[in-house]
């Protein structure tokens, strides 16, 4: 019985809708970002999974139903958007510069790092739109023959830490405005950085969800030409 039910699309989305709920309890009680419900719920399933001994290609089977409506959850965020689109028109020039250069330095950072350590050239391609939303970096990834599985983990560890850290390196370092500090998350951390400003502030929620859809669209177009210019 055991076995059948593993390997059925139903128990990777049950378990992921279980864990994720209880980690969000959890978030609600202790309070402290490091208690952050995907980061909690991600080391929770792995935990499952290892000591259970279920394959991860039969959670994925689940796994892949949720994966598909990241990105109906990503056309979502475009209802606060709009619900603020006259405060965020007001700031569209500093808006689009900040995306741009978030865009460049997020595929930069990750790539020069890699290429510092010795990577190959798939692992490289593999880490260039770390900062985007997992849908659109899977599909950069394919197109420029990266290890999309790969592209998913780094993308996902980017946003819990994005989520965990962002705001509060923004603090530290004097950011105290609202469309700053969501831009800076949203760029960097994507789905995840921008459910967190949704709890900071909604402004800054509105505008990391902007820069979910921008970094995605100009890391779309930026990759390619980098690449063209670099010969890689």
């Amino acid at each position: 019985m055991w076995s059948e039910l593993v390997v059925t699309p139903l128990f990777g989305v049950a378990l992921t809708l279980v864990v994720y709920l209880l980690a969000q309890h959890l978030y609600r009680r202790v309070g402290s970002v490091w208690a952050n419900p995907v980061l909690v719920s991600i080391v929770t399933i792995i935990l499952l999974l290892k000591g259970s001994g279920v394959e991860y290609r039969d959670y994925a089977r689940g796994g892949d139903i949720i994966l598909f409506l990241l990105g109906p959850s990503v056309v979502a965020l475009a209802v606060p958007l709009y619900q603020r689109r006259e405060e965020i028109w007001q700031r569209k020039r500093p808006i689009l510069i900040g995306i741009f250069a978030g865009s460049l330095a997020s595929i930069f950072s990750a790539c020069g790092l890699a290429w510092i350590l010795g990577g190959s050239r798939e692992i490289i391609l593999s880490l260039a739109p770390k900062s985007v939303t997992t849908p659109i970096a899977i599909s950069i990834v394919e197109k420029i023959g990266g290890v999309a599985p790969l592209t998913a983990a780094i993308v996902v560890l980017t946003g819990c830490l994005g989520a965990v850290c962002g705001p509060e390196f923004c603090r530290r370092i004097g950011v105290t405005s609202p469309v700053a500090t969501g831009l800076a998350v949203g760029t960097a951390a994507h789905g995840v950085g921008t459910a967190r400003m949704f709890e900071v502030d909604r402004l800054s929620g509105a505008v990391a969800g902007l820069a979910i859809g921008l970094n995605g669209l100009m890391t779309t177009f930026l990759l390619p030409i980098l690449m063209a210019f670099s010969g890689f």
